[in-house]
């Protein structure tokens, strides 16, 4: 028995047991990694140095990049670590400080994608107010709103977490620190008060849902009134890219949070982990690339130095 005092380093969970399968392990989220960081670092890049691009959406879109980056750097690096050296370890300190730095991430990431979908609502549904609505410096205030967001969400939960008595151990079981992992090595019943900031959480993560969904049925209807076919095509192709971004990134959070009991595994939790964690921030610029013609181009104008 041990408490969070005694507590210098928790043991993440591996992906493999044996050598081989440790390094396959390595360099597949090696090149999975090194995708993300290409993918999200060139719309990151071609925002920032084509003029033409400079709009609210193309704004958010360098922001989610950014955030992006953020996740898969919270969490990829250390289990590579791992996987390399052979070892599960990970301090105390970088334990929480991944907590704190994947929550901070992931929230201001969902509060980034609600955002989105509004300026996808004004932009169809209410293009005469667009510049009213969407200016610079609500913009940038609104942006400012989901990293902060994000920051003040990790701050709370991470501070709560790591204050509770850890007496059952300090094996974690995932490959990466997690809220929920923690709770399990605790001992005392003030996790009651985790819980119920969870249950804030999940209420407030519940909202932006219902404002997305509303939000693109309505942008539904108004494309759906468009009368010529080539401005239907131009109105969905700005929005299916987000909206696929969307359902990524809450389908893989739901079926993580909510998955059966009966198929809950070790190697199921992990599969389901690189699914919410992984899988969004190394797919999301192929999902905005492959459809946005004008983000194509302005791509094409870096790689080959042609800005104007």
């Amino acid at each position: 028995m041990s408490n969070s005092s005694s507590i210098t380093q928790f043991l993440l969970l591996p992906f493999a047991d044996t050598r081989e399968l440790q390094l396959l392990h390595f360099w597949l989220f090696l090149g999975i990694y090194l995708a993300a960081l290409l993918g999200n670092s060139l719309i990151i890049t071609t925002v920032a140095c084509d003029q033409h691009l400079h709009t609210p959406m193309y704004f958010f879109l360098l922001n989610l990049s950014l955030l992006d980056l953020g996740v898969i750097s919270t969490t990829l690096p250390k289990s590579m670590a791992n996987s390399l050296w052979n070892t599960r370890a990970i301090s105390f300190l970088g334990c929480a400080a991944q907590v704190f730095m994947f929550l901070f991430f992931i929230s201001a990431e969902y509060s980034l994608l609600t955002i989105m979908s509004y300026d996808r609502f004004v932009a169809i549904c209410k293009p005469l107010h667009y510049g009213t609505l969407l200016g610079s410096r609500a913009c940038v205030h609104m942006a400012a709103a989901a990293w902060a967001t994000g920051f003040l969400h990790a701050l709370l939960h991470t501070a709560n977490t790591f204050s509770l008595p850890l007496c059952e151990g300090n094996a974690v079981g995932q490959f990466f620190c997690e809220i929920p992992q923690i709770l399990k090595l605790s001992c005392s019943h003030s996790y009651l008060r985790e819980a119920g900031l969870l249950m804030v959480t999940a209420c407030l993560t519940f909202g932006c849902f219902i404002f997305i969904f509303f939000s693109y049925v309505q942008i539904l209807r108004a494309v759906l009134r468009i009368p010529s076919e080539q401005g239907r095509h131009k109105a969905f192709s700005t929005c299916l890219p987000h909206l696929a971004v969307v359902s990524l990134f809450i389908i893989t959070g739901i079926f993580a949070c909510l998955k059966p009991p009966s198929i809950s595994s070790p190697s199921m939790d992990l599969v389901v982990s690189v699914l919410y964690s992984v899988m969004p921030p190394a797919v999301n610029p192929l999902i905005y690339s492959m459809r946005n013609q004008e983000l194509k181009d302005a791509l094409w104008k870096l790689i080959t130095g042609h800005f104007q």
